[in-house]
Parts: C-alpha cells; structure tokens; sequence
C-alpha cells in the first residue's frame, strides 16, 4: 500500500462512517487492543484485508494523538505470531494528514491452511471470519469445512446402511451401465453389473459383506432417495416481489412453492420446469422469424441447478440443508450447501484448468447418468461456469453473479430485460408471410432450414407449408418425401 491508496481508504470510511469489510481501524496509542488478534484470524480466513493502527474511529477517522508508529509496528509483528499458521503480513509506516500511522496488509492463508485460528483459545474458538467490519467466531460446522480442503472428501462414498439394490431405479441404472460399457470397453465389457456399481461406488460392501447403494449411487440412481435423506432435495419458490417479504396484492406471500425430490436427474428436469413455468417468454425477431426467448436461459439454469446438486456439501451436519432456487421479480437465485471447493475460488471460477470436485465419486456418477429427454447430467469437464456464462451473454445478458463463504455458495442470473422488438404488437406472429420473405432473399429453402431459423417445431412448419403450397404461394423442387426436398416461390425456375 502506498500513500494515495491510504488517503483514498481513509476517505471512504470517513464517507460512510465505518470500517469496511476489508479493512479495520485501531486508535493503539499506548497499547495494542486484544481483539487485533481476531482481526488477524478473520482477514487470513477470508479473502484478506488491511488493518490501519493510529487512527481513530470514534473522532472520526483522524489520526490518534501521540500515536507511536514505530513502538506499534513492532507490537503488531508480535501479535502475529499468536496465530496458527503464523500471519506475515507486509508492514508499513506511512503519512496521513501531518502524521504517521502503520498500515498492515493481511493476505489471504492458502485454502490448505485453513482455518488461521489464536493459538491459545484453540481451533474451535480461536478462528475468526470476517462480516461486514466486524469480526465473528466460526462455527464449529464452518471449520470443518475449512479443515476438508486439506484432504479429499468422501462423504458420498458413505454407505446407506438402509438401503438396498432394490432402492435403485432399474432404468437409470441400466442406462448408465450401458454407457459405462460403451466408454470403456477394454475395462469393463466383461464384468458383470454389480461388478460394474461396485467398481463405480454406486455400490459398497459393509462389514459383513452386505452390498448397500452408497450416498452418490442412491442420489444419482435411486428410485426415492429422499426416503433415506428427506431434506436432501430441491425447494423452489417463487416470490412476487425483490424481497421475500413483499407479497400480492390479496396477501399471498409466495406465487408458486414446490418440494422436489428424486434422484439428481430428476430434480434437475423438475426444478427447471418449475423456473420456466413461472418466468416470461419473450419474443425476438431474428431474420424474417420471431423467435421465443426466456428471462433465464434453459442451458443456464440447467447447468447451475446440476452444479448445485453435484458439488453441495453432502457431510452429515449439512444432510438436513436442501438446494434452494429462489425466483423474485428480477432475479433468479441458487443456493448450496457449503462454499467452492480446493483451488476454485470466485477469481477462478470458469478459467481454463482450474477445476475441483468435493464429490469425486458423485461427479462421477452423474457423467454417465441419464437425464430426462436424452443425454447425461452433467460434462464433468470443468466447464460448467463457463457454459452459464456463455449461454447468458448470448442472450445478451448481464454476466452471473456469484458469492462464496464458507458455509454455501449462491449463483445470482439477473431477468433479461424486453427488447423494443419485444414490444411491437405485430412482432413476427405471421409466420407464413416470415416463410415468403424468407424466400425473397433465398432461391429455396429446406423445412429443417425453416425450423432452425424460426424455432418452431418440424410439424408446425410442415403445416405451414403444404398450406402455402395449397394456395400456390410456393411449390416443391423434388417429388414428394425425397430426403432433398426443398421449396421455392411458386413460378420461380
């Protein structure tokens, strides 16, 4: 930190009257206050941060009179060694307003040596996060998670003592064992299916050599998992305003509310339906064709609800905590359990190479997974984020906006705004006279062309044709049902 970047910090929190979320204030004229420590704990737990010794909140963030930079510079330094890891910060005495105060920038410690905890309170009540421009003790819940980023994880290998094959859905897991084949011939052509789930973690043997689905297996595959983990499920709600508070004009608090259960794919087919049964359908023109455009992409929201289930943390303290999909008047949130995994963090999400699976073993499982309509749940190739990222900036909207704490992580897509297009009455809603301008500009055109332009279906089309064809406005170039066919405005060689 340099001294214009001091004047400006000190400039906002005399702006707003605070310490912010990054960076805290001690008057420390004769002495370092105790809870210095805890700030060290909670920048290093988080994303870091600056303390400033020498100036007064309370006076409004004026440098504190007889303020000794150097005796509390090395006061600081002292105070670091009281933590687990250690905390280097990178220490400086800087002037501000005829003065000197110590500037202190506290790095993030690597998500490995987490949580940074006071030493002599202990791990369970000495680590410390920050909130706002305070500091708050983590949850037992909170350190456990931190404490799993050194290891992998192993939760949805647990085995369901309760449960048996016969909990496992004959068709998804016949699917996926097929697919299982087809990938990997050489390996597993010649095993048998429970061979096939065993290798897979779809399936496990307990102590007595009894085969019981495990968690991943039951979540991907299972008929009714919620039989065994009732709140592992998906709750969406739609509220009518920005707020969960607000409510309708007759005093309904939610316009749709849905429990959805099942397994993974499943609750992925349901909850996206219930987001496009509650959003708006707009309309765009694009060539001579109106096309249909949801307020939140299909693609979009598939990819952050199967993200959601994939990746939540599935320990035992979270198994009473479902994936929330909160729909409000001009945004669509999604809610997890527990924070990013390993090396992905909000600066890496989407970037090429950087990718971590807290359920290696459901991850897994989902690639190969059949999903309701054709093809599997999820890529499982890291690319994820990218895909949501990139489906709403084709529709031309605003980027997602993601938010990571330790204890869940939520992916905010913000509702498409109406075209101008949008609001012309007579935007594209003919679509035999869409066909004939089409064919202005083209010598001939091809049903499947006609249905790619528009977005219509192929019967709809095929309908709008043979009755242009029936008041000669057109007419085919091959005989009918030729693979070639093709059609022309009639009278055109």
């Amino acid at each position: 930190m340099d001294e214009d970047e001091l004047q400006s910090l000190i400039a906002s929190m005399r702006q707003i009257g605070s310490d912010t979320q990054t960076c805290e204030v001690k008057e420390s004229v004769s002495k370092i206050p105790k809870t210095l420590v805890e700030t060290l704990s909670a920048f290093s737990n988080g994303d870091g941060g600056v303390i400033v010794l020498g100036v007064s909140e309370r006076n409004g963030f004026t440098v504190a009179p007889d303020f000794n930079a150097r005796k509390m510079r090395d006061a600081l330094i002292s105070q670091c060694n009281k933590l687990t890891p250690v905390v280097r910060p990178n220490v400086t005495i800087l002037p501000l307003d005829g003065s000197q105060v110590v500037c202190a920038e506290i790095p993030e410690i690597q998500p490995k040596d987490k949580p940074c905890f006071i030493t002599e309170r202990g791990r369970y009540q000495g680590s410390f996060i920050r909130t706002g421009d305070g500091d708050m003790r983590l949850s037992n819940y909170e350190i456990d998670r931190l404490l799993e980023e050194q290891t992998q994880p192993n939760f949805d290998d647990d085995i369901v003592e309760n449960a048996t094959t016969k909990d496992l859905d004959k068709k998804l897991v016949t699917g996926f064992i097929d697919r299982q084949r087809e990938l990997h011939p050489r390996i597993l052509g010649a095993k048998s299916d429970e061979t096939i789930l065993l290798d897979l973690h779809v399936l496990r043997k307990d102590t007595s050599g009894r085969v019981h689905p495990t968690l991943a297996g039951l979540l991907a595959l299972g008929e009714f998992p919620q039989k065994f983990f009732p709140r592992l499920n998906v709750t969406f709600t739609a509220f009518p305003g920005t707020t969960k508070t607000e409510r309708t004009s007759d005093g309904r608090r939610f316009l749709d509310t849905q429990t959805i259960i099942g397994p993974i794919p499943a609750m992925v087919a349901d909850t996206l339906a219930a987001v496009a049964r509650n959003s708006r359908t707009g309309a765009v023109i694009e060539g001579a064709f109106r096309k249909d455009v949801a307020d939140y992409p299909a693609g979009a929201v598939r990819e952050a609800i199967s993200n959601a289930l994939m990746h939540r943390d599935y320990s035992p303290d979270s198994r009473g905590s479902q994936v929330q999909v909160n729909l409000y008047a001009d945004r669509l949130e999604i809610l997890n359990p527990g924070g990013l995994f390993g090396a992905v963090t909000i600066r890496t999400l989407g970037k090429e190479g950087v990718s971590a699976s807290r359920n290696q073993w459901l991850s897994n499982i989902l690639e190969t997974t059949p999903y309701p309509g054709g093809g599997y749940v999820v890529e499982n190739r890291g690319t994820g984020y990218r895909e949501i990222e990139d489906q709403l900036q084709q529709a031309f909207m605003a980027p997602p906006r993601p938010k990571d704490s330790i204890a869940y992580f939520s992916l905010t897509m913000d509702k498409r705004r109406i075209t101008a297009e949008e609001a012309r009455p007579d935007s594209g809603t003919d679509v035999e006279h869409a066909i004939r301008q089409m064919l202005q500009t083209h010598q001939s055109v091809s049903a499947r062309e006609l249905k790619e332009a528009s977005g219509l279906s192929k019967t709809t089309i095929n309908n709008h044709l043979r009755a242009l064809i029936k008041q000669k406005v057109i007419e085919p170039t091959e005989p009918a049902r030729s693979p070639k066919q093709r059609y022309r405005l009639a009278g055109h060689e």
